[in-house]
């Protein structure tokens, strides 16, 4: 479900984090990407390459930590809107746009978008694609909003060069409104490379927030309510991120400017199965979350009016940033980096400086 809606700096209205295993004063740098799209589609990399993925057809590409920005976006994309991209490495990337009928597509580059392939196009004008998570190089997923009463899942198992819908008969039914948001990417997500084939999928929009649960690469699904407030196209969750197969956050809200989003954030020890409400939740919407790698209890959390770090995995956070910011995502070397509104982009600060 669509929403209606030079040089490196420290950003602004940065504040002191509790202690723990993740920085303990987290800080955004921002960097300068020479664009004004709206980035709600991110892929961390490394510290040094992420892509962003936006408005206008808008595709970046940095490999030396966000001081320059290459334009590496699909010739002729400039009337789309792409919400999500998943990069393998500096080549390899497959990116998402959103849309009804023909306009929700897929396309990939192997060689760090001098070239792009689409490789998916709809052609059910009932369907509406959302996001999109890979397990591995090879298979992935995509999600959309439901058709004859369930939600429709799309697979690959080539790398994003071809894909088919999956069917539908593992998927329980949707409940009366209930949709994804492609906020920022994380609508649907893996977990580490440990977590095999394990996926999960947020929803809001229905009477009730829920999270859906899958073991087998997005043939069939469980499905469990969250503690985050619903009853409302504007609310739900809106971004999941897991550390392993068993550690959840999700977060999210209402999306309306000015309007309160309490309980945003709940927590999950048991694999999506069972939720409990953050005890002290970001203190407005949020769209985006992230695990810190190599940590236990370390994550950030970002939306229009800031940024959160929890250091006891997603029971409390605290704002360290009032920047705005869609997405937020982190690679294996620690690089993580946020994106947002009028090209903002950022990288969170090494530990101490």
């Amino acid at each position: 479900m669509a929403l209606a809606v030079v040089g490196t700096a420290p950003a602004r209205g940065a504040a002191p984090a509790p202690h723990g295993d993740g920085p303990r004063q987290p800080a955004w740098e921002t960097k300068t990407s020479g664009s004004d799209a709206r980035f709600r589609g991110l892929a961390a990399v490394s510290r040094s390459t992420a892509w962003v993925a936006g408005t206008k057809g808008t595709v970046l590409l940095t490999r030396d930590g966000g001081r320059r920005w290459r334009d590496v976006s699909p010739p002729g994309a400039g009337g789309l809107e792409f919400r999500d991209v998943e990069a393998f490495d500096a080549r390899r990337a497959v990116v998402l746009v959103i849309g009804e009928g023909e306009a929700s597509r897929v396309f990939r580059t192997d060689d760090g978008g001098t070239t792009w392939t689409e490789s998916f196009r709809n052609t059910d004008p009932k369907a509406f694609y959302d996001c999109l998570t890979f397990f591995d190089t090879r298979h992935g997923i995509a999600l959309g909003d439901p058709v004859d009463g369930k939600f429709r899942i799309l697979a690959t198992g080539d790398g994003g060069r071809s894909w088919r819908v999956l069917p539908t008969a593992g998927m329980p039914a949707a409940l009366p409104g209930e949709a994804a948001f492609a906020a920022s990417g994380q609508c649907v997500v893996g977990a580490d490379a440990r977590a095999g084939s394990h996926a999960w999928f947020a929803t809001g929009g229905g009477a009730t927030s829920r999270v859906f649960h899958s073991a087998d690469r997005g043939r069939t699904w469980t499905v469990t309510e969250a503690p985050v407030p619903a009853g409302d196209p504007a609310r739900g969750v809106f971004g999941l991120a897991f550390r392993d197969r068993a550690h959840g956050l999700a977060v999210g809200g209402d999306y309306r400017a000015g309007q309160p989003s309490a309980r945003a954030a709940a927590v999950s020890g048991d694999g999506g199965t069972t939720w409990a409400p953050s005890g002290r939740p970001p203190a407005a919407y949020r769209s985006g979350v992230a695990w810190l790698p190599h940590s236990r209890s370390a994550a950030l959390a970002v939306g229009p009016t800031g940024s959160e770090f929890s250091a006891d995995a997603g029971r409390t956070w605290r704002a360290f940033d009032a920047g705005s910011y869609d997405t937020v995502d982190c690679a294996p070397d620690r690089g993580c980096w946020a994106a947002g509104e009028k090209g903002r982009i950022a990288r969170l600060a090494r530990p101490g400086r």
